[in-house]
């Protein structure tokens, strides 16, 4: 049996990228995130920094706090009313590998002839950072010709 032929028998209803691209699988939405993984937290940083229109963001930033990415803390300057800062949840905060894995690709394709814009380096040492794929046995380097897939509990056969 081919890979495509036992692909087929499995239904897609429920897979965990489709959903998850229902959350965050809008441009603005994963702007907001990167903002809030360099540290922006305030609104209208975030609005100027990225030329986000404010309803735009603002409707980004209610999704993300429904969808329990990112929680509200009030703040208040001396003299204005209270506002909120957004701050990553652990479920936001697991979201990191993906974006540096979106970074890595648009380094690689679709950065300038000057190079990056941004480069993530260990907060201890300098060194660059990067992702690498690797097993529960402890095999690093996995690539796509090196992994595979089978159907997980979550799965159900696709009606004929």
């Amino acid at each position: 049996m081919t890979t495509e032929t036992t692909a087929l028998d499995w239904s897609a209803d429920n897979c965990s990228i489709g959903r998850t691209m229902s959350v965050i699988g809008e441009k603005w939405t994963l702007l907001v995130l990167r903002e809030v993984f360099q540290g922006l937290r305030r609104f209208e940083d975030m609005r100027v920094r990225t030329g986000i229109p404010r309803q735009v963001l603002s409707e980004r930033l209610t999704r993300l706090v429904d969808e329990g990415l990112l929680r509200k803390v009030p703040y208040r300057e001396p003299g204005q009313r209270e506002r909120s800062e957004y701050r990553l949840t652990e479920k936001g905060l697991d979201l990191y590998p993906t974006l540096v894995a979106l970074l890595a690709w648009g380094d690689k394709y679709l950065a300038g002839p000057e190079g990056p814009s941004l480069e993530l380096v260990h907060r201890d040492c300098g060194s660059p950072v990067h992702l690498d794929l690797q097993c529960a046995a402890g095999h690093t380097g996995l690539g796509v010709r090196a992994v595979g897939s089978r159907p997980g509990p979550g799965a159900r056969r696709r009606a004929s």
